[in-house]
């Protein structure tokens, strides 16, 4: 007989608005404090301190416009953020600073978040939903400099970029691109050539969010139906389906895969968090705590296994922090 769901080992509250975005930074040497930041409809950036489960600073840059994304860049001193007043800020944090260092101006109306890789030692590429609907565009950073538009071929009718997954086999191969679109398909880029290597139509509405394993070359996207679905990319960087999951609900605002590749988790409409396995997507728990929608989900990098978290943000207001199969 399955064990019951667990509840949450804490609830962080004082955001005042609905949570749209989670980040953990708890991989640093001891004694680094473990820190979450927490990105909410109201402009405001919150870090939390996972030891005293209160706020040790809110960052305020964005024009009490929603913040959707939020990542440290090589170190929590480091931050950027994304919000609905159409700017990228980057904030420096070291010493008890909260100044926002510099900042890109992206005249994307949508809520797709931005993607960040880190390609050398200081150096990063980051992904954005362009000016013009239907491109992309990819900036270095700290440069600003512009590497390239990705703009999909005349007639392709692609429809806004929902979400967007920059990653690299290894730290010397050239970087692609996975976004999901309006039409409800995956595309892989090639970044560096600007052309589309493979396409693949994963769902009949658009694709809210997705994730990709590398090392297995698989991936999982969710949209507003009840499916989530499952693609794999082969050697000759062919997209095809691999599986489909049916949902119990509709509707999934964001999708996760834990950095060791046992599980993943999704963030249901229905105001539940879904854990599954990643290798055969076996359902392993149901998390039920929140009493709106769940629109982020988040796992830590801890180091240590048995210290693994995982946070879901909701229109709530709260952040549920959860210790879950930590132990495999």
């Amino acid at each position: 007989m399955a064990l019951p769901p667990p509840d949450p080992q804490f609830v962080l509250r004082g955001t005042g608005a609905a949570v749209h975005t989670l980040h953990f930074s708890c991989g640093g040497p001891e004694p680094d404090i473990p820190l979450l930041f927490s990105g909410s409809e109201n402009g405001f950036i919150h870090v939390w301190n996972l030891k005293t489960h209160r706020v040790d600073s809110a960052l305020d840059g964005h024009g009490r416009k929603s913040v959707y994304c939020v990542e440290t860049m090589g170190g929590k001193d480091r931050l950027l953020s994304q919000g609905r007043d159409q700017r990228i800020c980057l904030w420096d944090l070291a010493e008890g600073r909260t100044s926002v260092t510099d900042s890109v101006f992206t005249e994307h109306v949508g809520f797709c978040r931005c993607s960040l890789l880190e390609v050398a030692q200081g150096r990063w590429l980051m992904a954005m939903a362009a000016r013009s609907l239907e491109e992309v565009q990819i900036l270095e950073l700290p440069s600003k400099t512009s590497v390239c538009t990705l703009k999909p071929e005349v007639g392709a009718k692609l429809g806004m970029p929902m979400c967007l997954k920059l990653w690299q086999l290894n730290c010397g191969s050239q970087p692609v691109l996975l976004a999901g679109y309006e039409d409800g398909s995956v595309v892989l880029w090639n970044v560096s050539m600007g052309k589309v290597l493979s396409k693949l139509v994963c769902h009949q509405e658009p694709v809210m969010s997705l994730d990709f394993d590398s090392e297995k070359a698989k991936g999982i996207s969710g949209s507003s139906e009840k499916v989530l679905s499952i693609w794999s990319l082969n050697e000759q960087q062919n997209l095809q389906v691999y599986k489909t999951h049916e949902l119990v609900n509709a509707g999934i605002s964001d999708i996760t895969i834990r950095p060791d590749k046992k599980i993943l988790a999704t963030a249901g409409w229905d105001h539940r968090i879904r854990i599954f396995g990643w290798k055969k997507l076996k359902p392993l728990a149901v998390l039920d705590y929140h009493t709106a929608t769940v629109h982020c989900v988040s796992f830590s990098d801890h180091s240590k296994p048995r210290e693994r978290l995982l946070a879901a943000g909701s229109r709530d207001q709260r952040i549920s922090v959860w210790s879950i199969y930590a132990q495999t």
